[in-house]
């Protein structure tokens, strides 16, 4: 399969809404496709986000991850939270989410990042095995927590 990777943007709404939709339902989540795109524009118009796209030839959408900025106090650098990676089921075991994890970090370093950062879950092994094979470290040294408000 052929396919490139670009930097999306509010024009890509119509490819990127039904895999952010996809993304969701993987998760648990009930499908809601227009406050998929809603939320996705959300992001562009107030440019809190970073969506790499990966498409085919047609421009057809196959995935995409998304990239939120932080910061490190501590190092007083730029972070970004890879939050979401997804690809479509048709185009899963074709290289197309290695390929979006490398463009992210790649992406990241271009922007002056010093780190990327990402959570999984436990029982996803696939993914735990594609961050590792591409030099992630799982974190021994500090425990996340969460709260939900």
């Amino acid at each position: 399969m052929s396919f490139q990777i670009r930097q999306a943007g509010i024009h890509d709404l119509d490819a990127l809404a039904p895999l952010f939709d996809g993304y969701r339902r993987f998760y648990g989540q009930p499908s809601d496709p227009a406050r998929a795109r809603d939320f996705l524009a959300a992001r562009f118009r107030h440019h809190e986000s970073l969506i790499l796209l990966a498409h085919d030839a047609q421009g057809a959408g196959l995935g995409f991850t998304q990239l939120y900025p932080l910061f490190s106090s501590v190092r007083m650098v730029r972070t970004y939270l890879l939050n979401d990676l997804f690809v479509a089921e048709a185009a899963r075991r074709q290289g197309v989410a290695k390929a979006l994890v490398e463009a992210a970090m790649a992406h990241a370093k271009a922007l002056g990042a010093a780190s990327l950062s990402l959570s999984t879950a436990h029982d996803n092994h696939a993914a735990q095995a594609l961050y590792e094979s591409l030099g992630w470290q799982r974190d021994t040294q500090f425990r996340e927590y969460a709260v939900t408000l």
